[in-house]
């Protein structure tokens, strides 16, 4: 079977558990830069990865890549890519996406049209055709330049793989699920472990958790571009993936996750996303003001992306919100906190400093992941009587 070298884009700073998902899926590295990891892999690799990665943003197949400082650089190393091997004489392709770090060439719109022409006219002479309808399936190209090396990928998946097809609805400023799953995997959280998101909006830390917690693959309800691309993947490959997923999943698992807000409507709107994730039964979801954030039970985590003033008017909220969250969090003494926020006064407010501090880009915004390290709990005595 044919083996590509396949891309898998991710929020900048997440690389590393990027990283460690597709090594547990049984795939080799081949390099990790800045906001993506490459690794090898067939057919089937396309598939478990758009299926089964929590954390990437989509999956390509690198066509190629060659070093262009000038317009005719680029487009001649287009031309000499192998497009026939990818793109049948109906296919509908075009540069969906071109980006550009300190590159001679920058222009995205300029990049798009040159590698549409290479394209066209490298397929033109390989097929005999001098017009292309374009009336069959859809190859979308991205295209990445970093320091004049071109990098050229076929996008298989289509929507961001964040786009699990759970959040029909959404609550203001909701984070994406994908960094969602990859900050509750830097964390220590298991499934047998307390989870509190006491911000938790339309839900999708409680959910990811709860669909990490059942072993529910992401992508099991969503459909992505390569589906159609039946002369590379095959029906059977998805359809044998898929099942694989379905019977791996357990949600029979004892688990105690909460998503607690302030207002209702958006509670309402949670419990409709995880009802759609089918990990309703899960997650216990309630109004609650972060000022009644309590538990009885010791060891806990709070996983939560407050709000932090990007809308007008909130900014002066800010400080007595973290406020109360810090002394919500001190008055749970053998618990844990993470959280994510652009809000750069938060360490002060909750009045504690974080053992650990991470920056991560949600998408173009600065935030910081504070991590707060409660104590581990102790281990549980196994008696042999």
């Amino acid at each position: 079977m044919q083996r590509f070298d396949l891309i898998a884009p991710c929020h900048f700073g997440l690389e590393a558990v990027l990283k460690k998902e597709i090594i547990s899926l049984g795939y080799e590295i081949r390099e990790v830069a800045d906001g993506r990891v490459t690794f090898i892999g067939d057919a089937d690799a396309v598939v478990r990865a758009n299926i089964g990665l929590r954390t990437a943003e989509r999956v390509l197949i690198k066509v190629g890549s060659f070093h262009a400082i000038t317009f005719e650089e680029l487009y001649q190393g287009t031309r000499a890519l192998p497009w026939e091997q990818y793109i049948p004489k109906d296919g509908k392709f075009w540069v969906k996406k071109a980006s550009s770090v300190k590159s001679k060439l920058f222009s995205p719109s300029d990049i798009q049209s040159i590698m549409k022409k290479a394209m066209v006219d490298r397929l033109s002479d390989i097929y005999g055709i001098m017009r292309f309808e374009e009336s069959g399936e859809s190859f979308p190209v991205r295209v990445f330049l970093m320091k004049d090396e071109v990098t050229v990928a076929l996008d298989t998946t289509g929507e961001s793989l964040h786009k699990r097809g759970y959040r029909k609805l959404e609550a203001k400023a909701p984070i994406a699920e994908n960094l969602a799953a990859a900050l509750l995997m830097l964390t220590p959280w298991k499934p047998d472990r307390i989870l509190v998101d006491p911000f938790c909006g339309s839900g999708t830390f409680p959910i990811e958790a709860a669909m990490i917690a059942a072993n529910v693959a992401p992508g099991m309800h969503r459909h992505f571009t390569a589906e159609k691309w039946t002369h590379i993947i095959t029906p059977q490959n998805w359809k044998d993936v898929r099942e694989e997923c379905a019977d791996e999943i357990h949600f029979g698992v004892d688990t105690d996750i909460q998503g607690y807000d302030i207002d209702p409507e958006v509670i309402d709107i949670a419990r409709i996303n995880a009802e759609k994730a089918g990990v309703d039964k899960m997650i216990h979801f309630q109004a609650r003001p972060v000022a009644d954030l309590s538990h009885r039970k010791k060891y806990g985590f709070i996983i939560t992306n407050p709000p932090y003033g990007e809308r007008i008017g909130e900014q002066k909220e800010l400080p007595a919100l973290y406020k109360t969250l810090g002394e919500r969090y001190k008055a749970l003494d053998s618990w844990s906190m993470y959280l994510i926020t652009a809000y750069d006064k938060a360490e002060r407010d909750i009045g504690k400093k974080a053992d650990k501090n991470r920056k991560i880009y949600n998408g173009m915004i600065k935030t910081y992941f504070y991590q707060y390290m409660g104590p581990k709990p102790p281990r549980r005595n196994i008696s042999n009587d």
